[in-house]
C-alpha cells in the first residue's frame, strides 16, 4: 500500500517533502547561491544568464523570471530557499506572501493586522478525505530477495585495482567471491539498499550523523588519499529513496538526507567483490552511511529494528523492484593502538552462526562485547543487523535460505566474513472465498 500522503489534501499548501526535494534540487540550491554578494550582482546584472548556468527546467526558470512564487513552488521550491531569491530581488516577506494569495503588499498586512487569515473555510473537504482514504486495489510493489553479508577491506580494493588478485597472499580470498559472482549474475537486482561506513571521506568532525540516505541521482568515487578508485560512480535511486526515507522518519527513525556525498572503499569494494571489474554497475544503488567511528554509534538492537522498518519501507513501494540489502564491514580488527591486528576467529564464527539461527538475540550484544572480542573497530558488525532484520523470517512471514558463507584471514588488517542470504516470502493466504 502507497504512504499516507493525506497532508496534500490540505487546501492552500504546499507540504515540502523529499518528492518536492527531489523535484526542485536545483531550483533551491539555486537560491541558496544567493547568499554571497558576488552572486546576488551577477544574477540582478543578467538573470535568464544566470539561470541557464544551473541545470533548472524551463518551467522553473520561467516561474522565477515571472516572479511567480506560487508556480515556483509547484516546482520544488521551498519557501525558505526562495526567501533568499526574494531578498535579493528586495522583496519583504510580506509582498511574497501577499504575492502569492493574491493580494497587495498593503491588503495582506491589513489581513495579519485584523488576526491572519481564519482556519474556517481553510480545512481538508470530508468528502475528499474519505475519498482519499477510501480501500484500494492491491498493486505490485517492491520485494526485498536476498542479503548480503561482506567486509570491506580497502585493501581488497588496492588489489583489484591493481591486478594482484592471483597473488598467493590474496587468491584464496577472492576464491570465496567467485560463487558470490555467479549468483549476482543469476539473481540481479533492480536496487541494492548499501549499507556501510565512511572513512572520514564525505563526513569529517565537522558533521557526524547517525544514519545518512543518500537520495540523490548519482554519487562519484571518493578520493581518500590515493586517489578515487578507477571504479564506476554509482547511480542511485531518487524516488525509492524518497519513498524510504518518508517510511523510516515515520517510523521515528531520524535520517539524514543526502543528496550530494561521495562513496568510498565501505560501498564500492562491496560491489566489486560481487559484480567485478565493469564499466557501469548492473543495478542502482542507494547508500546508507551508518556511524561507527565516533561514539556513541548505533546500538545492534536498533540497527535490527532499523532493518525490519526498512522491509516495511520496501515492501509498501508500489513499484514491482527487486531490491538486495547488503551489510558490510567487519569482521574482527584493530587497527589502533597496542592491540592492533586483533583478530577472533571464534567470536566472528559464532557471529556468523547467531546471523543465520538468532538475529534477535545476536542484535542484543552489547558494544562492549564487540570492541573487546572483535576489536575496536569491528564494531562496524552492528551494520550487518540492518540487512539481516530486513529479512522476511525475522517476522516469521518466510524464511531465508544460506546460499554461501565464506570467512578468511587475513586481508591487511582484518578477518573477512562473506554471507549471501535468500529471502523467501510465505505466500499471502487467498482472502475468504478466493481460490
Amino acid at each position: 500500500m502507497s504512504l499516507d500522503k493525506t497532508y496534500k489534501l490540505v487546501p492552500g499548501t504546499t507540504v515540502f517533502d523529499s518528492e518536492q526535494s527531489a523535484k526542485g534540487y536545483h531550483l533551491n540550491q539555486f537560491c541558496m547561491s544567493l547568499m554571497t554578494a558576488e552572486n546576488r550582482a551577477r544574477y540582478l546584472a543578467d538573470e535568464r544568464a544566470y539561470l541557464d548556468a544551473w541545470p533548472l527546467r524551463e518551467e522553473q526558470k520561467r516561474a522565477l523570471l515571472d516572479r511567480d512564487l506560487n508556480a515556483a513552488m509547484r516546482e520544488g521550491g521551498n519557501i525558505y530557499f526562495l526567501a533568499k531569491w526574494g531578498a535579493t530581488l528586495g522583496l519583504s516577506f510580506q509582498q511574497m506572501a501577499g504575492s502569492m494569495t493574491g493580494m497587495t503588499e498593503q491588503e495582506y498586512r491589513d489581513m495579519m493586522v485584523r488576526g491572519g487569515r481564519s482556519v474556517e473555510g481553510n480545512r481538508i473537504d470530508h468528502a475528499v478525505l474519505e475519498a482519499a482514504h477510501a480501500p484500494e486495489a492491491p498493486a505490485e510493489h517492491a520485494e526485498i530477495t536476498g542479503a548480503v553479508f561482506t567486509s570491506h577491506v580497502p585493501a581488497i580494493g588496492a588489489a583489484l585495482d591493481h591486478g594482484r588478485t592471483g597473488e598467493p597472499y590474496w587468491r584464496p580470498l577472492f576464491d570465496g567471491y567467485e560463487y558470490s559472482k555467479a549468483w549476482e549474475r543469476d539473481n540481479l537486482p533492480d536496487v541494492v539498499f548499501l549499507v556501510y561506513n565512511d572513512h572520514a571521506s564525505s563526513f569529517d568532525l565537522s558533521l557526524i550523523p547517525t544514519f545518512v540516505l543518500g537520495t540523490g541521482a548519482a554519487f562519484h568515487t571518493a578520493d581518500e588519499g590515493y586517489g578515487p578508485r578507477p571504479v564506476p560512480g554509482i547511480e542511485g535511486d531518487p524516488d525509492l529513496a524518497a519513498h524510504i526515507a518518508h517510511s523510516l522518519i515515520r517510523d521515528d527513525f531520524d535520517l539524514t538526507l543526502a543528496n550530494e556525498m561521495t562513496v568510498d572503499h565501505g560501498l564500492t569494494v562491496p560491489l566489486s567483490l560481487m559484480f567485478g571489474d565493469v564499466e557501469k554497475w548492473p543495478c542502482k544503488v542507494i547508500p546508507f552511511h551508518v556511524n561507527v567511528v565516533q561514539y556513541p554509534v548505533p546500538s545492534g538492537a536498533r540497527c535490527f529494528e532499523l532493518g525490519r522498518a526498512l522491509r516495511r519501507a520496501i515492501e509498501s513501494y508500489d513499484r514491482p523492484l527487486k531490491v538486495q540489502v547488503w551489510g558490510t564491514g567487519g569482521m574482527s580488527h584493530q587497527l589502533q593502538g597496542p592491540r592492533a591486528g586483533l583478530i577472533n576467529r571464534e567470536w566472528d564464527n559464532a557471529f556468523l552462526d547467531r546471523l543465520v539461527t538468532d538475529p534477535a538475540g545476536l542484535a542484543q550484544v552489547p558494544h562492549l562485547e564487540y570492541v573487546e572480542e572483535a576489536g575496536s573497530e569491528g564494531i562496524e558488525l552492528v551494520m550487518w543487523l540492518i540487512a539481516r532484520g530486513a529479512m522476511s523470517d525475522v517476522d516469521d512471514t518466510g524464511e531465508v535460505e544460506v546460499k554461501h558463507r565464506f570467512y578468511h584471514v587475513p586481508a591487511s588488517n582484518t578477518a573477512v566474513g562473506h554471507l549471501i542470504l535468500e529471502n523467501h516470502p510465505r505466500a499471502e493466504a487467498p482472502a475468504e472465498g478466493e481460490n
